[in-house]
């Protein structure tokens, strides 16, 4: 990844969706029409950190029961892949030479 001269990164969008110092990547869409979408953004802030920022919308069944099971099960999953992709991110100390 580089940065280019207009502060731009080689993913950003670089339009309307830049602003206050920050840089947003194009969405990338998961649809599976009628039942569920997903939305991805790339996001570097003013401070330089970057983010993933995701957006789930599922169809949820019409029994209040089975809607709030399927709801369970999104909230479990959801906290399983946010602490992945946080661990994944935390950085690793460095091993001191043999």
């Amino acid at each position: 990844m580089t940065r280019r001269r207009d502060g731009h990164t080689d993913w950003c969008g670089k339009d309307h969706r830049c602003g206050l110092g920050e840089h947003r990547s194009e969405e990338i869409v998961v649809d599976i029409a009628d039942r569920a979408r997903a939305v991805l953004v790339r996001v570097r802030t003013a401070a330089g950190r970057e983010h993933a920022e995701v957006r789930v919308r599922v169809a949820l069944a019409p029994a209040e029961l089975a809607a709030r099971r399927q709801l369970h099960g999104l909230l479990t999953d959801l906290r399983a892949t946010v602490t992945r992709a946080a661990v994944a991110a935390r950085p690793h100390p460095r091993k001191a030479p043999r």
